[in-house]
């Protein structure tokens, strides 16, 4: 008795894993893409930023693009794509924080400013133009030019997961 009252419990769990990962609205990487919606496209995000940082523009594009690719069914296509995102970099900026008592910063920060625009062609109140920002802080007696790649990607990974998270993740 207690043996069938157990694998009535395990196939019903099954059953239900099975179902929830079928029915295309929800993914068990925490994605809401409606079944339509096949092909994603990111156009390359451009630097309007006063300072410059040389691979940040690429960076940012590939990363937003490998995210999507890894973590959805939608495929990548350059031309007429289901969900488009685009954009571009408007801000990025070091500053002194953290002000000591002989008036030096301890510590300064880097902050990246994007704007970006996410297009559904099959949802247009899912669409936005939204600012996204993060930023990090590091030693003000660090060498910022060995940093700053290694910088940069943390800052990228933050907004890409924002993007992603409010273009494709409804929760």
């Amino acid at each position: 008795m207690i043996y069938n009252k157990y694998f009535f419990k395990s196939m019903l769990f099954l059953l239900s894993i099975i179902l929830l990962s079928n029915c295309g609205i929800y993914s068990f990487s925490g994605t809401s893409i409606p079944e339509e919606v096949k092909t994603f496209c990111v156009y390359y995000i451009k630097n309007n930023a006063t300072l410059v940082a040389p691979n940040l523009s690429n960076n940012l594009t590939e990363e937003l693009k490998t995210k999507c690719l890894n973590e959805t069914d939608l495929t990548w296509q350059e031309n007429n794509a289901d969900i488009t995102f685009s954009g571009s970099i408007e801000k990025y900026s070091i500053k002194p924080i953290s002000i000591q008592n002989n008036e030096t910063a301890a510590q300064n920060r880097l902050t990246i400013n994007v704007n970006i625009t996410y297009k559904n062609s099959f949802d247009n109140s899912q669409n936005f133009n939204r600012s996204f920002s993060h930023y990090t802080d590091f030693d003000s007696s660090a060498n910022f030019s060995e940093l700053e790649e290694e910088l940069n990607m943390m800052i990228v990974d933050n907004l890409v997961d924002e993007i992603f998270n409010t273009a494709l993740v409804n929760w």
